[in-house]
């Protein structure tokens, strides 16, 4: 996983809400266990005809969304069944941001367990991004907080633990991996 310390991005928006994980992946793409090559499958039924073209009124399409990897989209992000694929496509499309007002907790854990970072943000922030596409941002991890088109930052929570696994690049198992000598100190330490 890469390390997440700052994102400086444009931002690409889909001011959509109740966006759930079968509009981020389709079913029919969940038959894989390779992440790589998702991000062709991301919002699939939104981006292409039922010939398997692009549409061209989808945000993604245009070049306005060329290299952004900053999503913000609409209320209660993530909704619906759990898959694990959803954030695999996303990052592997380069989105390293998502923002909103509401992220479904199943996609937020499967999110940061991934090395993409989910922002839940105060309605008047949100209102700020949704209202201007493409906006330059420059979100903060250490200080949780994203910087707004009008000049000003909001801040976002997060737990301590997800924020340190994402600043460091690695996920639940590579931290405990990591604490793998101190593990075996306290056990030699605590013989009974």
């Amino acid at each position: 996983m890469e390390p997440i310390r700052t994102i400086e991005s444009r931002t690409v928006v889909i001011p959509r809400e109740n966006i759930d994980t079968d509009q981020i992946i389709p079913g029919r793409f969940l038959k894989v266990t390779d992440k790589k090559g998702l991000g062709k499958a991301l919002f699939s039924d939104w981006r292409y005809d039922a010939g398997g073209g692009p549409r061209a009124d989808f945000v993604l399409n245009g070049p306005a969304a060329e290299g952004c990897t900053v999503l913000v989209a609409g209320d209660n992000f993530g909704c619906g069944s759990s898959r694990e694929h959803a954030p695999w496509a996303l990052v592997d499309y380069g989105i390293r941001a998502v923002v909103s007002t509401r992220v479904a907790d199943i996609f937020r854990n499967n999110a940061l367990k991934n090395g993409l970072l989910p922002i839940v943000l105060d309605p008047a922030s949100h209102a700020k991004l949704l209202a201007a596409p493409g906006a330059s941002v420059r979100i903060d991890l250490a200080s949780q907080t994203i910087s707004l088109p009008d000049g000003s930052t909001a801040s976002f929570p997060l737990d301590g633990f997800a924020k340190y696994c994402l600043m460091n690049g690695v996920d639940e198992l590579g931290f405990l991996l990591s604490q793998e000598e101190s593990i075996a100190a306290f056990e030699t330490r605590s013989k009974v």
